[in-house]
């Protein structure tokens, strides 16, 4: 009675009354050494015209192909917008509310305009030597304000050609998105500077395959005295095409996005690990 055995079951079953009702003698399973990690994702957003907007621009080219699954990249540029019309219209609005969505480490925002500030644009055109810099002066102002990262670009060449020679047109509101840049202590790409270089080495023959559609093609989608300026809904949505030495095609879309993320890597280092070449 008195036996070791005996002793062993009345230990067992006072250690049994210890326990919770229903659980067992036998100890938890250890934590899964795999169990998933918190991510700390980042966002790009890419705030411009027609050369960096879906269909007509670098930035969808961007989004897919160069950016990694750790960084969500918002493309909120919009054709025929300048630097005053993006934000009367509420799309800078739009983009202030991106910036500040929760749950993202690092928000960049790049911001290209200067195609329609050009005069001769109505309900678009800006002053250059006073409003257009402070409008980007004061997008830079508000969008590190809600704690966005702001980077200046100046705005891709025209692939327009003189004898041989490509005319630069917007050479003077590059040096305006300099300047600004350079005062508001704000990372730059100068895209205008690097895209005009390849355009002049490669000719005006080259650079036409970077254009929506081939030389001599007819226009499609919403036409020059249509309201539209992007898109014609038949019922969906029907891109407007033409051949033009300003937009972008697929080819050019991935030529001059590479080119962006190159200038990217350079001019902010933090975003390195989230670009793809």
């Amino acid at each position: 009675m008195n036996g070791p055995k005996t002793m062993h079951r009345i230990m067992l079953f006072l250690a049994s009354l210890a326990l919770p009702f229903g659980a067992s003698a036998q100890t938890s399973p250890p934590a899964p050494t795999d169990a998933p990690r918190p991510i700390a994702p980042s966002k790009i957003i890419l705030v411009g015209d027609s050369t960096t907007a879906v269909n007509s621009g670098w930035g969808p080219s961007f989004c897919a192909y160069h950016v990694t699954s750790f960084m969500a990249c918002l493309n909120l540029a919009r054709g025929g917008r300048s630097s005053s019309s993006y934000r009367a219209e509420g799309s800078w609005a739009v983009a202030l509310s991106e910036m500040k969505a929760p749950g993202y480490r690092n928000v960049w925002v790049l911001i290209q305009l200067g195609h329609n500030d050009q005069p001769g644009k109505p309900g678009r055109s800006t002053d250059l030597a006073t409003e257009f810099p402070a409008n980007l002066a004061r997008y830079v102002d508000e969008a590190r304000a809600v704690g966005a990262r702001p980077v200046l670009l100046t705005p891709l060449t025209r692939r327009m050609f003189q004898n041989g020679v490509l005319q630069n047109d917007l050479e003077r509101w590059a040096a305006a998105v300099r300047k600004v840049a350079a005062g508001k202590n704000v990372p730059l790409i100068d895209l205008n500077a690097r895209s005009a270089a390849a355009v002049q080495a490669m000719g005006e023959a080259d650079a036409d395959r970077f254009a929506q559609l081939p030389p001599g093609s007819a226009p499609v989608g919403p036409q020059p005295n249509s309201r539209a300026t992007e898109v014609q809904e038949q019922p969906m949505a029907q891109p407007k095409l033409s051949f033009d030495r300003t937009h972008l095609g697929r080819e050019g879309a991935d030529y001059f996005a590479s080119m962006v993320t190159d200038e990217l890597a350079r001019a902010v280092p933090d975003m390195r690990p989230l670009l793809v070449p």
